[in-house]
């Protein structure tokens, strides 16, 4: 029986794809700071954002990946 692991991001709809996290995120902190023009206000949301990035685009894909070949 071959079963072959099922990639990370089949399992997510189209609003959770890498591609639109990537957008939304740039949306935001751009508009942020087009509409705002605060450094104060802008640098924590792209701040938080980015640690969003890291959280899930890097680090849940690669536990999954260490999961499915354990």
């Amino acid at each position: 029986m071959n079963l072959q692991p099922v990639a990370f991001w089949s399992l997510k709809p189209w609003w959770c794809q890498p591609w639109s996290i990537l957008l939304t995120g740039l949306v935001i902190s751009i508009g942020s700071w087009f509409f705002l023009h605060r450094l104060w206000i802008t640098l924590p949301i792209t701040l938080a954002i980015l640690a969003w990035w890291i959280l899930f685009l890097v680090l849940v894909p690669a536990a999954y990946s260490r999961q499915e070949n354990a």
